[in-house]
């Protein structure tokens, strides 16, 4: 937020008198609607179901053995007992690191199909931005101005672009 102040204050005493226009974007909007950020929404949604879905079914063994184990624990020994408490504790221990696994699976999906979109995303606000001839951009999200005598927002032009652009 400072360096947005700063480099406002520098646009801003570097042209003096004459109109300073400015734009805003947002990204965020920007890589869910872009045909290529719904392909990825769409491939980690998939990648998330998949995942979801084996979790599930080890979910469900876990509760299968807990059953078995209430049903039965009044009829077996104490050696038995602790036996299948720990098979119960080890089985739900491994199924946290597998959630923990796959949580960081889906972030580095995530990562690696999006880096590539917002490269492109950075050289179209370019483009547009000189095309709208504007003196300042932001990002919407991550700097908000509070108030701006007259601003432009970008966000669709960028969509627009981007997806003429990169159509798949």
């Amino acid at each position: 937020m400072k360096s947005l102040i700063a480099i406002m204050a520098l646009v801003m005493t570097s042209t003096a008198y004459s109109a300073v226009s400015v734009g805003k974007v947002d990204v965020q909007k920007v890589l869910i609607t872009v045909n290529q950020g719904v392909a990825v929404r769409d491939q980690l949604k998939k990648s998330f179901d998949e995942k979801q879905n084996i979790l599930k079914k080890e979910e469900e063994a876990i509760k299968k053995l807990q059953d078995d184990y209430s049903k039965k624990a009044s009829v077996i020994n104490d050696k038995e007992k602790s036996k299948k408490e720990r098979e119960i504790q080890d089985k739900i221990m491994a199924i946290q690191q597998k959630t923990t696994t796959f949580q960081k699976e889906i972030q580095d999906m995530e990562q690696k199909l999006k880096t590539p979109i917002l490269e492109r995303v950075k050289t179209i606000v370019d483009e547009v931005s000189k095309a709208a001839d504007v003196d300042l951009v932001y990002e919407a999200a991550t700097a908000p101005i509070l108030f701006a005598k007259s601003e432009k927002d970008l966000t669709n032009d960028v969509v627009s672009a981007y997806n003429k652009k990169f159509p798949k």
